[in-house]
């Protein structure tokens, strides 16, 4: 690839790194808004909600992600009645239902993030919040959320950059965000390897920052009183190595 082609590919790839990310910003908070829908229905006195909520997220879990964005962009077209009413508006666009299939997919996945956090709230920490006068509510919103939330970020984090990797399959529907382009400009260039590499070069980037912030807030969520040990723990454990060095080389002369 010559020095041309290599800078009108990467001005293209460029350009659709907005459409990669617009994805992902949309994808992520209606995932999440859905998530917590199905999280509290699945926890729900109603037997009927926590049936649906618990259909929902074990369908959308179990079915690929690549077959519910067919379904949803090709297979509702056959449907007359459905391309006549206003919900055609919405369907007809590969954007809108990429946005909807991921979102749909993304949500199953992160209730069962919050499940698993909400899980691991000690029962003790509740009991006490109670034994103190607050209210349900409070107690959830006080003591419950903020626990679950640090238990679960990990997990959900990794959703976060699934979901963002998960964008490259609305190339499939002629979204032309940065596999869509590269599958162009592979087309147009023949240079296969080149492309895909700086494909993967720009995701890499991105998925690193991603994760560095990510991290970031995970430890700014962290108590002090639980970093402290952590640090303790790393120091005792570089003096031990360092009075075993020191014992070493006492022994050797």
């Amino acid at each position: 690839m010559d020095l041309e082609t290599a800078l009108h590919v990467a001005s293209e790839l460029a350009g659709a790194i907005w459409v990669t990310l617009a994805l992902a910003a949309v994808t992520l908070p209606l995932g999440l808004i859905l998530a917590g829908l199905a999280t509290w229905a699945r926890r729900s006195r109603h037997r009927a909600l926590r049936g649906v909520a618990s259909a929902y997220v074990l369908a959308f879990r179990s079915i690929p992600l690549l077959v519910q964005i067919f379904v949803l962009y090709y297979g509702l077209s056959q449907f007359a009645w459905l391309r006549a009413s206003p919900v055609w508006i919405v369907l007809k666009d590969p954007f809108a239902c990429a946005v909807i299939a991921m979102s749909v997919c993304a949500g199953a996945y992160t209730a069962e993030v919050m499940r698993g956090g909400l899980a691991a709230v000690p029962q003790g920490a509740i009991e006490a919040a109670r034994a103190l006068g607050l209210s349900r509510f409070k107690t959830f919103l006080l003591v419950t959320m903020p626990i679950a939330i640090r238990r679960a970020l990990p997990a959900y984090s990794n959703e976060i950059v699934v979901t963002l990797k998960s964008t490259s399959l609305a190339c499939t529907i002629t979204v032309m965000e940065l596999t869509g382009v590269a599958k162009d400009l592979m087309s147009q260039t023949f240079a296969v390897i080149e492309v895909f590499c700086m494909v993967a070069l720009i995701y890499l980037i991105i998925n690193m920052v991603l994760i560095f912030l990510l991290r970031l807030v995970e430890r700014l969520l962290t108590p002090p009183y639980q970093r402290k040990p952590m640090l303790a723990g790393a120091r005792r454990v570089v003096s031990a190595a360092k009075w075993r060095s020191i014992g070493a080389a006492s022994q050797k002369g």
